[in-house]
């Protein structure tokens, strides 16, 4: 079955982040689309229509429920779901025709099960688990664990991947941040993160995957968490978001890590102070 294409509308950055890649988790969806508010979200729609809407209550201007009231208009309307902080207002929600209402903070568990509704809604079954695909010649280097061979410029490298401080997801690509550079490999960071969990990887955000050894800190900026990574294995470090739902299996792995006091920040072996 195709994939659903979604749309994800809230005017508050953390909880549009992570609605977005609980989103794109989902073995049943494809494309997801945020908003930050109802006029982008239908410029989205005069562009491309979408199968299912998720959407905040609460926004500047059109709230959710008068963009929900419009969407209900279309000749092929998407199905709704509202995703709120608000727990009385589910009666207006289905009177719109919502298929769904989750309340914040979000578990992957429920929104699995609004996503089954949506299908159910659409007359289609749940997508199945997507079968490994076949390894290409440009992916299958990457399960090869330590050396990762990458091209750029015609000119095929050998890189480490203990060089690599942090990737960066590019559609279907990822981009390997190293020391020696930046490479665009052909595969995804899903795969990747499945993939290198054992060698010090951790995901924070459906963006980025970063190395733990290159991790120099976290840092709260009001309701959002940053971590610092050393960009290309040196300094100044960068700082890269983390999603709400992964900043204590983040804080959990980085006490964990039983060798992280001898190689992040340091890269000389000195035991840390005061050990």
């Amino acid at each position: 079955m195709t994939a659903l294409r979604v749309l994800a509308v809230d005017d508050e950055a953390p909880a549009l982040d992570e609605l977005i890649y609980l989103l794109d988790e989902h073995p049943a969806t494809g494309d997801v689309v945020g908003a930050s508010d109802a006029t982008e979200a239908l410029r989205i729609l005069a562009e491309q229509p979408v199968d299912a809407a998720f959407l905040d209550i609460s926004m500047p201007g059109l709230s959710g429920m008068e963009l929900a009231t419009v969407l209900a208009k279309y000749a092929t309307p998407p199905a709704l779901v509202f995703v709120t902080a608000h727990d009385d207002r589910a009666v207006q929600a289905f009177e719109v025709g919502a298929v769904d209402y989750l309340l914040k903070p979000l578990r992957a568990e429920r929104l699995s099960q609004a996503i089954d509704r949506v299908l159910a809604a659409r007359g289609t079954e749940a997508a199945p688990e997507p079968e490994a695909a076949p390894a290409d010649e440009a992916s299958a280097p990457l399960k090869s664990g330590d050396v990762i061979p990458v091209e750029r410029g015609g000119v095929t490298s050998l890189i480490q991947r203990a060089s690599i401080s942090w990737v960066e997801a590019v559609g279907d690509y990822a981009r390997l941040h190293t020391d020696s550079g930046d490479y665009l490999v052909r595969v995804t960071l899903s795969t990747l993160e499945s993939q290198w969990a054992q060698a010090g990887f951790a995901r924070v955000h459906r963006s980025y995957l970063v190395a733990l050894p290159m991790v120099t800190g976290l840092r709260s900026a009001g309701t959002a968490t940053k971590v610092m990574v050393r960009a290309n294995g040196q300094t100044p470090e960068v700082e890269l978001p983390v999603s709400r739902r992964q900043v204590r299996e983040l804080k959990d792995r980085l006490v964990r890590d039983p060798l992280r006091s001898f190689r992040a920040g340091r890269g000389d072996g000195a035991r840390p102070e005061g050990g």
